[in-house]
């Protein structure tokens, strides 16, 4: 039997709740490509990327 289209979403939230999380860590020690980079994985990652990159402060080195 398959799992529901509601726990597939619940699942797939968590775990980028988790990426996030982990990506969030790496931010403080990261140079300015490497936070180039992290705003680019968290872009394709989630929907509200531009929001995350905002309060994350990589907005100015993103563009």
């Amino acid at each position: 039997m398959s799992i529901s289209e509601r726990k597939k979403e619940i699942r797939r939230r968590r775990k980028r709740r988790a990426k996030l999380t982990h990506l969030k860590k790496l931010l403080p020690k990261a140079t300015k490509s490497e936070q180039v980079e992290i705003a680019r994985k968290v872009r394709d990652m989630t929907p509200g990327a531009e929001v995350v990159i905002a309060n994350w402060g990589l907005a100015a080195v993103d563009r």
